[in-house]
């Protein structure tokens, strides 16, 4: 197995395990394992030492114990029938990013930044490697790559044959695009499709489907979503500030605690019908949705600037 050096670190403190093919995997992810996950305090001192004295082996440390983290992402895009060592690599450059770009004062753990930067560099390369077929070279064709079979399996469709017309229609409105470009997706997804029986390396014997992860949630991911899901109350409670304090109180009463109000209650509190108080409502939540949006497009949009766009218009 060799290994490769991220950017800005030493010789002596920085070599970090790397796929050469999926023939290595199942050794590859024996050999993270062996690195150590930080407690909140040791990866903030680390991630200080590192954003202000640029001390490689704290770096190193940082990267290393989030290496399991890229490879249960990147095992989330395996189904598009590209070599999981390239998918694993691509995201290995997308968390050296996120350490070299961390704040350890913003509060945040560094799992939850480096999300977006592992996810970033996967789908450059996921859209990159398809570009014969010119996937994802327009916003909607973009949407429609990376949502496609989410949206097909909540409406029961899990065959790689042809999409049902209505089926087409309620994907076609949810992706605001149209009925032809869903079905030349489905087409183009489909003959991309690589099977799990394939053989992988020279090990005749080896097959993709033996190198699947246990999906089963394992350490990093409750993890990762725990943080995402403190992520989540930090952009509620920063979105809450957009609304009046009645809009707010109506909200927290009706959405935001284990037992909802129900809307006469709320009614007689304010003096007012049980309409008016429904109408406050939905003027209260479009507004909550718009800000959450547009904070986790902001981000987005930042993470999507910093990295390099290679696909052809």
């Amino acid at each position: 197995m060799t290994s490769f050096k991220p950017a800005g670190l030493s010789a002596r403190s920085s070599r970090v395990p790397m796929l050469a093919s999926d023939a290595g995997l199942s050794k590859y992810l024996d050999e993270i394992k062996k690195f150590p996950m930080l407690d909140p305090d040791e990866e903030f001192m680390l991630a200080k030492r590192f954003y202000e004295h640029e001390d490689t082996a704290a770096a190193h440390r940082l990267v290393t114990s989030h290496l399991r983290l890229v490879a249960k992402i990147a095992m989330g895009y395996r189904y598009y029938g590209l070599p999981v060592s390239d998918l694993i690599s691509e995201g290995n450059v997308g968390l050296m990013r996120a350490v070299r770009k961390f704040e350890p004062d913003r509060g945040f753990r560094l799992a939850t930044y480096a999300m977006w930067w592992i996810k970033a560099a996967i789908n450059e390369h996921v859209l990159n490697s398809w570009s014969l077929v010119k996937v994802g070279t327009v916003a909607a064709q973009k949407k429609l790559f990376f949502n496609l079979r989410k949206l097909k399996a909540k409406l029961g469709l899990y065959d790689e044959g042809d999409i049902p017309h209505e089926a087409a229609e309620t994907i076609a409105k949810r992706l605001d695009v149209s009925t032809k470009e869903v079905h030349d997706m489905n087409r183009r997804l489909s003959l991309g499709d690589s099977s799990l029986n394939q053989p992988v390396g020279e090990e005749a014997d080896l097959q993709r489907q033996d190198l699947l992860v246990d999906d089963r949630p394992n350490q990093e991911t409750v993890l990762g979503d725990s943080q995402e899901r403190t992520v989540g109350m930090k952009l509620l409670r920063e979105a809450l500030d957009v609304l009046t304090p009645r809009e707010r109180t109506v909200i927290e009463q009706r959405r935001l605690i284990d037992e909802p109000r129900t809307l006469e209650d709320i009614g007689v509190d304010f003096g007012i019908s049980r309409e008016r108080v429904r109408q406050i409502e939905n003027k209260a939540f479009a507004k909550l949705q718009k800000a959450v949006l547009d904070a986790i497009t902001s981000i987005e949009s930042a993470v999507s600037k910093a990295l390099p766009h290679k696909i052809a218009a």
